[in-house]
C-alpha cells in the first residue's frame, strides 16, 4: 500500500482518540479553592477534572445567576455521530488513494471544527450572558451594563477574583495531529501520482 494512503487512513483513526479523551478542559483559580475548579468537556458528555468540581461550579455560578451546567446539550448527541463518518470517510478515501479527496477531507473536517468552535463560543456566551436577574449577587460594568462570565474561548481571562482557563486537551491533539497526517498524506500522494 502506498504511503500516502497509509498516512491519509491513520490520519482519520487518530480521530478515534476524541471518544477516550477529552476534548477542552475550563479551570477556574481563585484565591478560595486551593485546588483549582474544573471542567473536561468530550465530544459526548461534561466531567469533573476533580470530584465534584462541576457541583461546585454550579454552586458558586448560582449566586450570580448563571445558569447550571447541563448533564447533557444536543451536540453530545450529534458530536460521536459527525466524529465517526469523519473517521469512516477518511479510511474509505485512504482505501480510493485520490490524493485530491485527502485534501478535501482535511476541509471538510476545517470546516465542522471551525463550525463546533463557533458553537463552543455561543454556548459560552449564552452560559456566561444569560443571567438570572434575581441573582443573589448582581455584578455591573463601568457603564452600568450587566457583567458578563463567559470564560474565554482560548486562552486565560480573569473574571471577578477568578482566573478562567480554556484550552485544548489530549482528545483535541489527536484531532489536530489526524488532520496534519491527512495534509501530509496529501503531499506525498501529490508527488506519489507524479512518479506514475
Amino acid at each position: 500500500m502506498k504511503k500516502s494512503k497509509i498516512l491519509m487512513i491513520i490520519g482519520s483513526l487518530l480521530l478515534l482518540g476524541l471518544f477516550v479523551f477529552p476534548l477542552w478542559n475550563i479551570t477556574l483559580e481563585a484565591p478560595q479553592y486551593p485546588t483549582p475548579l474544573g471542567m473536561d468537556i468530550h465530544i459526548n458528555k461534561f466531567t469533573d477534572t476533580h470530584e465534584f468540581d462541576i457541583k461546585n461550579i454550579n454552586l458558586m455560578n448560582h449566586y450570580v445567576g448563571m445558569q447550571y451546567i447541563p448533564e447533557t446539550i444536543p451536540e453530545f448527541k450529534i458530536f460521536p455521530l459527525v466524529i465517526g463518518f469523519m473517521v469512516i470517510l477518511g479510511v474509505v478515501i485512504g482505501l480510493i488513494g485520490k490524493h485530491k479527496l485527502f485534501l478535501f477531507w482535511f476541509v471538510l473536517m476545517s470546516l465542522l471544527g471551525m463550525a463546533g468552535l463557533y458553537d463552543f463560543y455561543l454556548w459560552e456566551y449564552d452560559y456566561g450572558h444569560n443571567l438570572d436577574p434575581k441573582a443573589i449577587m448582581n455584578f455591573k460594568n463601568p457603564d452600568g451594563s450587566v457583567m458578563g462570565f463567559q470564560p474565554p474561548l482560548f486562552g486565560t481571562k480573569d473574571i471577578l477574583n477568578f482566573k478562567a482557563h480554556s484550552y485544548p486537551r489530549l482528545g483535541a491533539y489527536f484531532m489536530f495531529l489526524g488532520m496534519l497526517l491527512t495534509v501530509v498524506a496529501f503531499f506525498i500522494g501529490k508527488t506519489e501520482a507524479k512518479t506514475k
